[in-house]
């Protein structure tokens, strides 16, 4: 397993200051989770003085809706970001050909998915670096639409993973992915893993 190293703070404010100062140690394109969990941790950032218009933004995973649906990441991210002069790169299907991530941010559900791979369904760990469309079995009922979804090489070529985790029952889970118990999607994806991860949790 990669290096794993965890923060001592979870904060919004504190991944808000990380991402910050990995943008200013020079990376330049990022890919992000969607969802509303990260709207927070963005308005603070959007405060930060930080070189937007070098930024590229990439989604690891999208619901298969227009822009303007409430429940697209893209939107979300957009509006979230509205004003800044920051290139955000709509999620498209096939094989991945845009440059290395300098780093990709991660959410993880209390099932244990990580962008929209989860147990039981969505890509598996031997395919190449691609976004792929997925559909959960069962639909969560708060998204019930199919996905886009970055494959785990995708979600691996980086040069350093953040992973955000809320919450006792998450921490378990994650806990249980690092001891080896459970061959869930965020298992896999420490496992292929071959840059660090720094792990944001907070009750």
């Amino acid at each position: 397993m990669t290096e794993l190293r965890w923060a001592e703070d979870g904060s919004d404010r504190a991944v808000a200051d990380y991402l910050a100062a990995r943008i200013g140690a020079g990376a330049r394109r990022i890919a992000l989770p969607g969802g509303k969990t990260p709207i927070g941790i963005l308005d603070l950032l959007a405060q930060a003085d930080l070189p937007w218009a070098d930024l590229t933004l990439a989604l690891v995973d999208d619901r298969l809706v227009p822009p303007d649906h409430p429940a697209s990441n893209f939107g979300l991210l957009s509006r979230a970001l509205a004003g800044k002069p920051v290139q955000i790169e709509p999620l498209a299907e096939g094989p991945c050909s845009g440059a290395r991530f300098d780093l990709v941010w991660l959410g993880m559900g209390a099932d244990g998915h990580i962008a929209s791979i989860f147990p039981g369904s969505g890509p598996g760990p031997d395919l190449p670096a691609a976004v792929v469309r997925t559909v959960p079995d069962p639909l969560p009922p708060e998204a019930p639409f199919a996905r886009l979804t970055m494959t785990y090489a995708a979600l691996t070529d980086t040069d350093e993973i953040a992973l955000v985790v809320r919450g006792e029952a998450k921490r378990a889970v994650l806990q249980g992915a690092i001891a080896g118990q459970s061959d869930l999607p965020i298992a896999r994806l420490l496992a292929a893993a071959t840059s660090p991860v720094t792990i944001f949790w907070t009750a």
